[in-house]
């Protein structure tokens, strides 16, 4: 199949599969309801279908970025805006590290390579609960020379159950909206207003998102959450806890052949092109690790 290996994990109603490529959720439903978009066992993940971004996720500004006084040049994947889009694991295989009936990690080594001279070893492990859905946890560590720049996010599409976009209903834990150029690269901050404030629920009719938020509000247990409610009554539900702060919410109005298909809610540790801006960016010394967590459920 396209994706590799198809890995499933199930406790209860909630049932995952994890492929080999890119260690993607091709779906995750809750008995017969969908949470995440899927695509097809013999398809193509079409749209980056909840797949591990590493070592940055998002945008980079011409493929380029300099570290060190060094400058290095990476494929631009995305040429309609001249952008390294995502990073480099979505297309490379996983290895399976360990299987159980509800849980499952997946391995790749990151290789040196033209544009990106470090070595990293990144995990990620899936677990679903009966009661509280899919549990995500990452750990990347640096296995080679050099101090690496490093980023990660995740990029589950939320579900209309099956409805239009337009009739389902928008929540957004995050205070600060990110500003963009016409390729869709940051120019600033400012605090959440109009269209892009959605810490209170509001209707997606009208709402064209492509936008990445920060400073994420949390509720009792430190988790920020994104919420899709659809009008069958069901809420498709992403948190993130507090080992990250940025979202990124898209609609996909402009992705031709998926326009308005489900709701990007993609948890991130920092937004596009941090490896020139430097804004929450990670520095990986040889040895050192960094660990994110995030997860999702039906409500």
């Amino acid at each position: 199949m396209p994706s590799g290996a198809q890995h499933r994990i199930s406790a209860g109603d909630h049932t995952a599969t994890i492929v080999e490529v890119g260690a993607m959720v091709r779906e995750y439903r809750v008995g017969d309801r969908d949470v995440f978009v899927p695509f097809d066992v013999a398809e193509l993940a079409p749209v980056y279908n909840a797949a591990v971004l590493v070592p940055w996720p998002n945008r980079l500004r011409d493929g380029r970025y300099t570290l060190d006084g060094e400058t290095f040049q990476l494929p631009v994947n995305e040429p309609d805006r001249g952008t390294a889009l995502h990073g480099l694991g979505c297309w490379y295989r996983w290895e399976l590290v360990r299987a159980a009936a509800d849980e499952m990690t997946l391995e790749l080594a990151l290789p040196a390579q033209k544009g990106w001279p470090f070595q990293l070893t990144t995990r990620v492990t899936y677990r679903v609960d009966a009661v509280d859905g899919l549990e995500v946890r990452v750990r990347t560590t640096n296995v080679g020379g050099g101090s690496a720049p490093y980023g990660v996010g995740f990029h589950p599409w939320l579900s209309t159950g099956g409805a239009d976009l337009d009739d389902c209903v928008v929540r957004l834990d995050a205070g600060s909206h990110v500003t963009v150029d016409d390729r869709l690269l940051p120019t600033g901050v400012e605090p959440v207003t109009g269209d892009h404030d959605l810490r209170s629920a509001r209707s997606m009719k009208g709402l064209d998102l492509d936008d990445a938020w920060v400073d994420a509000t949390r509720d009792a247990d430190g988790l920020s959450w994104c919420l899709l409610e659809r009008p069958d009554g069901s809420t498709a539900a992403v948190w993130m806890d507090e080992s990250m702060d940025c979202w990124q919410v898209c609609s996909a109005d402009h992705i031709a052949g998926y326009e308005r298909f489900g709701l990007a809610a993609e948890p991130m540790s920092c937004y596009a092109d941090a490896y020139n801006s430097g804004d929450r960016l990670v520095r990986l010394a040889p040895g050192d690790s960094h660990e994110v967590r995030w997860g999702a459920t039906l409500r």
